[in-house]
């Protein structure tokens, strides 16, 4: 299934683009020098990183005419959602839900979702996706649906977080749900066997509070601290996941999780639509971050996260796509400008969210959320890169390169995408599977849908 790349293990290569983004200022006369997977050194072009290791010198990939930045870090999506896309739109979320999400989902069998997820990474890749956590809760095949995802990943050339959901709210279909000691002990399991894999990590993410039982999260929070990982969970996306909350155990959500002894520093809070100025505050104190997906909160008329009032408190936000039958579009960059452009509509401030600030969640803040050192170009990062065509209209003025690239590039203007030194988009197309095989996986699965 997958094409030759240009990434053999220790490969050592030069890359020479016009301009890198280094600190989140774009540099010109600067060259990124990779052995493997790794970034070794960010050095001016004519100069000597060091003593030379033995072998040959590094291969020259010569950029003229192009901007290199670190590849986009997506900290929340569902991937096999993109084979959804259409069958639920302009509906409300329970509706969606029902008519979309649990009619379809519950049907796909293990080379369904490696179908959906080889979709959805290979957008992802083609948009200057580097990074996905993978928010997976397809359990009626048990590991095999988490190793589909993996294998997916894999053949697309994606770095994955696999966050392997914890689920047994009873209003899902079957094929959702898990027992408590088989989530756990699967979640485990897969931890070690995905333990040598560099591009590879799993954490436990109960899916929410209606949606896994107290003793699920709180099964999964002593597995993440366990195994020094975050824990992801969707907290406060929808109105009536509040409301419910408040009929049930008389508080919010976060307040609810906060008594079951959660919240705390490997918290990836998903969505958080809905919070209050305290729940804010207690992220702040507690060291929770925040996965803020605008698209999807938008398409699915959830609301307005207070962006700028989580990082006037110091809250370390990440962005994400959310799952394709939610946003429809899996772009980091659309995300990254939505970021900025929905707060300084809502609160009739310019200066709500800027383009720097848009770009460090769209990039290394994403990899910080994740916990992973990734989304910078530095000496030691994994050489995770994107490239951009600065002749492309979308781009000029040239001066304004940064600016320009949240909030007017188009997507024609990414000509190569870097993962672990290995080129797996290049030339309109992914290199290690076809765009076009991809897409005719997708007919042939739901032509009958």
């Amino acid at each position: 299934m997958t094409g030759a790349g240009d990434g053999a293990a220790g490969a050592r290569r030069l890359f020479q683009p016009d301009r890198v983004l280094v600190d989140g200022a774009f540099q010109e006369g600067l060259a990124v020098e990779t052995a493997g997977e790794t970034i070794t050194a960010v050095i001016p072009v004519g100069e000597s990183p060091g003593p030379a290791p033995p072998g040959p010198p590094p291969e020259t990939v010569a950029l003229p005419g192009q901007a290199l930045l670190p590849g986009t870090v997506n900290v929340h999506a569902h991937a096999f959602q993109s084979l959804l896309r259409g069958f639920g739109d302009d509906l409300p979320f329970l509706e969606w839900r029902d008519r979309s999400l649990y009619r379809w989902g519950a049907t796909l069998d293990v080379e369904g979702i490696y179908t959906g997820s080889l979709f959805a990474f290979c957008e992802m890749l083609r948009a200057g996706i580097t990074t996905v956590a993978e928010f997976f809760y397809l359990h009626g095949a048990g590991l095999e649906g988490d190793r589909a995802v993996r294998r997916a990943a894999g053949d697309a050339g994606i770095r994955l977080v696999l966050a392997r959901t914890f689920y047994d709210g009873q209003a899902a279909p079957p094929s959702f749900r898990e027992r408590l000691e088989d989530a756990a002990a699967r979640c485990r399991d897969l931890m070690d066997e995905c333990a040598g894999d560099a591009r590879v990590q799993v954490v436990p993410a109960p899916h929410s509070v209606h949606a896994a039982s107290p003793a699920m999260i709180q099964a999964a929070h002593a597995l993440a601290r366990e195994r020094r990982v975050p824990l992801h969970i969707h907290v406060a996306e929808q109105p009536f996941e509040v409301e419910e909350c408040r009929r049930q155990h008389g508080v919010t959500p976060l307040r609810f999780l906060d008594g079951l002894g959660v919240v705390d520093d490997s918290m990836l809070l998903v969505h958080g639509c809905h919070l209050d100025e305290g729940e804010k505050d207690l992220m702040a104190e507690r060291g929770v971050r925040l996965a803020h997906c605008p698209g999807a909160n938008l398409f699915l008329a959830d609301g307005v996260a207070d962006l700028p009032g989580f990082r006037r408190r110091g809250v370390l936000v990440g962005l994400g796509t959310d799952g394709g039958c939610v946003n429809s579009r899996l772009s980091l960059f659309d995300e990254m400008r939505l970021a900025a452009v929905l707060q300084k509509g809502v609160r009739q401030d310019a200066t709500a969210v800027t383009a720097s600030e848009a770009l460090a969640m769209g990039t290394w803040e994403g990899g910080e959320a994740l916990g992973l050192p990734v989304g910078r170009i530095a000496p030691g990062q994994p050489a995770d890169f994107v490239a951009l065509d600065l002749e492309d209209p979308s781009l000029a003025p040239v001066q304004n390169l940064r600016q320009n690239l949240i909030y007017s590039m188009m997507p024609q203007a990414i000509t190569r995408v870097v993962v672990g030194g290995e080129t797996v988009f290049h030339g309109g197309d992914t290199v290690r599977v076809p765009l076009a095989e991809v897409t005719a996986r997708v007919r042939r699965l739901t032509r009958a849908w």
